[in-house]
Parts: C-alpha cells; structure tokens; sequence
C-alpha cells in the first residue's frame, strides 16, 4: 500500500496541480489509515486488495470512539475514495472498497443568534460621530434588518436602494435577484451614512467604487474582512460571545421573525434560500427557545 500511496500523491501533485494543503491533508489521511492497518490488518499493507469495507468501517468506528467529529470523518472517507477510485482506474486494484461505505451523517448545528434585547444594546452602544462611525452603524442595521449575506452586502450599489419603497435589490447566489423590505431605522441610518459618504469617495474613484454603497476607509468598495472587523467591535462591546461573524446578525434576523410569528415561507424568500430545509433549521432554535420559556415558567417544568 506504501507504494500506491506514493503514486497516487505523486498524480495528485503532477497530474490534477492539486493545492499544497490537500496534498498534505490527503497525504496525512492515507499515513493515518496506513497506520491502522499496521495495527489490525498487517497484511493489507502488502497485499492491498485485502481492504475490505470492512476494513475501511473498523477504522471510522476507531475515529470515532477516539473523539473525532463526523464531519473529519468523512473528510477522511472521502479522501480513501478517491485513492482507492485512482487505484481501480490504474488498474492498480479491481474494486474500489471504500465505494460502498456510507458517509457519517454530519451534525446539525443550530445557528447561533443574538437576544433582542443584546442587538438592542448593541446599536445603543455604537458611537456615530464619525464619517467611518456612521458607516460602520448602517453596515450593523442593514445587516441585521435584512438578513443578507456578507458577499451580498459588498456588492451593493447605491442604486440597489429604493428609499420611498423602503426596500433593497440584492443580488443573491447564483445570481438571483430578490427584493428585500428594509426597516425605517435602518434606512435612517444609511441616510445619515450617504450625506457623509462623499468625504471617503476620492476625487477620482475607480469605476467599480464609485456607486457602491459602503465605502473603505481608502474610499474603495468595501471588502468582506472590513465587514467582518465591523460587526466584531460591534457585539463584543455588549457580548463576550466568540461569535462574532457577520453570519450571526443573519441568524439573529431569522430567529428573531421566526420567534415573533413569521411565516418560514416568507423567511425563506427574504433570505434567498433557494430550500425550505435550509429555513428550517431555524424552528430547531425556536423550539429552544420555547423549552426554555416552559422550564421557567411552568410551576412543574423545572427538572
């Protein structure tokens, strides 16, 4: 099994120019079920064709009873199949053993968000003296009044705002457009931020600058790191949360519509998803919250 390792390694940096982290991971994963072999199937390791499934399902029982994630394990997985699909189509090997071995289920992590009240302290918190103040305060509103996406926001244009209808066009993944409401404090404060808005724009802007929406302190189009230094200095002065990525005032804005009485369907359009499945796993956080409210409040519901 060394030497087929060796080779597949070698097409992988020759023929598919793969990057140098997937060598590596790839690399590290065959190293890691080599290994394993060693330990409980000595003579796989010369005799490749004696991995079976079950070989290749005693190594994921392994990983897991040793603490790794389901997510890891199917890296790992994946990385024996597409060593072992190499080994077939080589001619290497006839059946490729890991081709039948179901992929771990992936855990569901429920999306974090914001309390209400925590987002309400968090804008009352946030300075707007400043040109770059002002900004930073309609980048926070419009992130969590309309739920869109990061990539969304930095691409917006001026012209994207329809102020007299309250509402915003975004362009969404895989270039689908939707029509999003924005609330009056959240376009009150993208006002102020437009009045001020010509004091970063340079004299002579870039095409690609000059109608966009948010601006850069350098007066470039603002970029997603920016974004992301924003919205962090924003929760931490009123959270010591470690989520602090833009994506939390979206998850903040479907579960605070959902807990208020949305309808999913409407969430859904509102966040461009393009499933239902993907809305839904914000009932999971309000069935939280309801089990919470149930323990506290019912005289027999504390445990």
């Amino acid at each position: 099994m060394d030497k087929l390792s060796q080779k597949y390694i070698t097409y992988l940096k020759i023929e598919r120019n793969a990057s140098k982290h997937t060598i590596e991971s790839y690399d590290n994963d065959l190293s890691a079920f080599r290994d394993f072999l060693t330990r409980t199937q000595p003579d796989a390791i010369s005799n490749p064709s004696k991995v079976t499934r079950f070989s290749i399902r005693a190594w994921m029982g392994e990983l897991s009873e040793n603490g790794m994630t389901k997510s890891s394990i199917a890296r790992k997985l994946s990385a024996l199949r597409s060593f072992y699909k190499y080994c077939c189509r080589r001619g290497y090997l006839d059946e490729n053993p890991a081709a039948l071995v179901a992929t771990p289920k992936k855990e569901k992590r429920l999306p974090h968000a914001m309390q209400s009240p925590v987002v309400e302290s968090m804008f009352e918190a946030m300075a707007s003296e400043t040109v770059t103040e002002k900004r930073n305060v309609a980048i926070v509103e419009m992130l969590y009044a309309t739920g869109m996406r990061l990539s969304e926001l930095t691409q917006l244009n001026i012209s994207n705002v329809d102020f007299s209808a309250q509402r915003i066009r975004v362009m969404g993944k895989g270039a689908k457009e939707r029509i999003i409401p924005v609330g009056s404090k959240a376009l009150s404060a993208l006002k102020t931020w437009l009045e001020v808005r010509p004091e970063l724009l340079p004299a002579k802007p870039l095409p690609e600058d000059s109608g966009a929406l948010f601006l850069s302190n350098s007066g470039r189009r603002i970029y997603p790191v920016a974004v992301q230094r924003i919205v962090k200095q924003a929760i931490q002065m009123v959270s010591e949360s470690s989520k602090t990525n833009p994506h939390i005032l979206r998850h903040s804005f479907a579960t605070h519509l959902l807990n208020n009485g949305a309808d999913i369907r409407i969430i859904k359009e509102l966040m461009g998803h393009s499933a239902l499945t993907s809305t839904q796993v914000y009932t999971s956080t309000s069935v939280e919250r309801l089990k919470d409210i149930y323990k506290n409040s019912h005289p027999r519901g504390k445990t």
